[in-house]
């Protein structure tokens, strides 16, 4: 079990990178449109000078990955780098075949394609790369949807082939790159917030991993009514995104904790608990 565990996220991710190789040769491509970010600037690049587009694709990323590391961790990066190996490797391996001839349609269903591709790899963990680990170095600073981050900074690569090519192209890809937020946002839920409550007699090494998840955590002095027994409970806001991560910790410190979690509406006050 704890093997499948290890091996389903990288799985996932390669499914992902599949997904958006896809979105890339069978729609976007052929159209000359684009995806936006570290893959729209590869495909700007690959249009006007016919260099390899998924091999500019994985020498653009280098880089960014390398902060990632830095800034992010070794997981998170390592998922990623998965994800831009599987994904060069598909886009090697799939022709570039247009499946549909209007633009506007190749771009809304490579759009939704590339959107599930990103979002379950960011939901497995990691990232598609290039601008991916940009959006997530800023989410983890400020609390809003990443999916906008990625459709602003995208922009401002559609606004490049606007003026180098065609407007048609340009709004074409803009479409694409909007839709694509709007699944990711829908698929990656890390703006989503929930309270747990956990009444446990395993305080202090239950806070210990707990405060690991970089969150604030407040201790209430509990009793049982029915066995006046004396326990801690801990309240901790996080998000859906980490709720599998935090689910985790309590089965492994305290398998007897008893475990409230609610739907957060609102936060106020300090939420992130930085290194």
């Amino acid at each position: 079990m704890t093997h499948t565990r290890k091996i389903l996220p990288y799985a996932t991710t390669i499914l992902g990178a599949a997904l958006i190789a896809a979105g890339f040769n069978l729609f976007l491509i052929p159209r000359e449109l684009l995806s936006g970010g570290v893959s729209g600037i590869s495909m700007i690049i690959g249009y006007f000078t016919g260099w390899n587009i998924g091999i500019m694709y994985f020498l653009i990323n280098l880089p960014l990955i390398i902060w990632g590391w830095v800034l992010i961790g070794s997981r998170f990066i390592m998922l990623s780098i998965t994800s831009v190996a599987a994904a060069t490797l598909c886009i090697q391996l799939l022709p570039v075949q247009a499946v549909v001839q209007d633009a506007i349609i190749a771009a809304i269903v490579g759009g939704v394609l590339i959107g599930i591709g990103t979002g379950i790899s960011l939901r497995a963990g990691g990232s598609t790369g290039g601008f991916d680990i940009l959006g997530s170095i800023l989410t983890r600073k400020r609390d809003f949807p990443l999916g906008s981050v990625l459709f602003g900074l995208n922009s401002i690569v559609v606004i490049i082939l606007g003026y180098m090519d065609n407007w048609d192209a340009a709004l074409a890809s803009m479409l694409s790159i909007f839709i694509t937020g709007k699944v990711v946002d829908n698929i990656h839920i890390r703006h989503i917030k929930v309270t747990a409550f956990i009444v446990t007699t395993q305080k202090h090494q239950m806070v210990d991993r707990l405060l690991k998840l970089h969150r604030g955590v407040t201790v209430i002095k509990t009793e049982g009514a029915f066995t006046h027994t004396e326990k801690d409970m801990l309240m901790t806001v996080t998000t859906r995104y980490e709720l599998a991560e935090l689910q985790k910790i309590i089965k492994e410190t305290d398998k007897k904790a008893f475990v409230n979690i609610v739907e957060t509406v609102g936060v106020m006050g300090e939420f992130r608990k930085n290194k």
